[in-house]
């Protein structure tokens, strides 16, 4: 079980240098957590790609659904204090820190891309490659 951020939800599906290692992560752990409003942010990302004609309005649509089906009933809430904290000590935005203080309650690893974030709380965040890696 892990704690994905909304960005590796995405990279599931559209293209990116992180496509592969993402898409063999969930082979590797389909069981991944997301905080609760993963979902709006990932409809952001997939309008965005929609209007630099990245991908079609029906991918967009589509990528949402599956998205939704893979994280399922998986969301769960944050400790709004707590992520206010992490913000503070980490210079990393309270958006991010959500994902991390997740992570923390859950003691999960959470896999992201974002480098800052990665450096900031390098014993819980690492990418997909790295978290690949250190499988058994």
């Amino acid at each position: 079980m892990i704690v994905v951020g909304t960005n590796t939800i995405a990279y599931l599906y559209l293209p990116s240098k992180y496509a592969s290692s993402v898409e063999e992560l969930l082979l590797a752990d389909p069981h991944w957590i997301a905080r609760q409003l993963w979902p709006s942010e990932l409809r952001n990302i997939l309008v965005t790609k929609v209007r630099h004609k990245v991908i079609e309005f029906e991918a967009a649509c589509s990528i949402q659904s599956e998205g939704e089906g893979i994280i399922g009933e998986n969301e769960y809430a944050v400790d709004a204090i707590l992520v206010l904290a992490l913000a503070r000590d980490s210079g990393c935005t309270a958006y991010d820190c959500e994902f991390v203080c997740l992570a923390q309650s859950l003691k999960l690893k959470l896999i992201n891309a974002d480098k800052k974030m990665i450096r900031s709380f390098a014993d819980i965040a690492m990418t997909a490659n790295d978290y690949l890696a250190a499988m058994p």
